[in-house]
Parts: C-alpha cells; sequence; structure tokens
C-alpha cells in the first residue's frame, strides 16, 4: 500500500509576546501579526509535520509561550 502525498496545511500559532512583521522569514515566510493584547499570531502553510516542528522549535527558542494552535482549512489557510 502507498502512502498519499502529503498535502501541505495551514496553521495559526498565537503566541505570548510582541514580535513585528520583519520576523516573518525566520519563521519560514509564515505572516507574522502582533495584536494589541501583547501576543502576536503567526500564520502560514506547513509541507509537513517536521516543518511545524521547527516553527515550534524557533517559538521555544525565543522564550514565548504558545497561547493557541489551529489548524486551517484549505480555504481559510493563508497564501
Amino acid at each position: 500500500m502507498t502512502a498519499a502525498p502529503q498535502v501541505p496545511r495551514g496553521y495559526r500559532i498565537r503566541v505570548a509576546g510582541r514580535l513585528d512583521d520583519s520576523w516573518a522569514a525566520w519563521f519560514d515566510g509564515f505572516t507574522v501579526v502582533a495584536g494589541k493584547d501583547g501576543t502576536t499570531t503567526l500564520s502560514g502553510a506547513v509541507d509537513d509535520q517536521a516543518q511545524l516542528h521547527g516553527i515550534f522549535a524557533k517559538v521555544r527558542d525565543l522564550g514565548l509561550g504558545i497561547v493557541s494552535v489551529e489548524a486551517l482549512r484549505r480555504a481559510d489557510r493563508p497564501s
């Protein structure tokens, strides 16, 4: 049996702390939006779980806490 190819899936990750959009390249091109409530939302598509875990590792390396993680449907996924 052959496994189906992985389709990129979108994620919205909200973290405690404020980052500006200059961090987008470091976060693999994710959109970075600072909220007025002291959080930052990272949104983007990932090719596989390894890439998603890499994003989480970068969040950890910056000492930011994860507030929420949301898997986005194809229609909701940022481009």
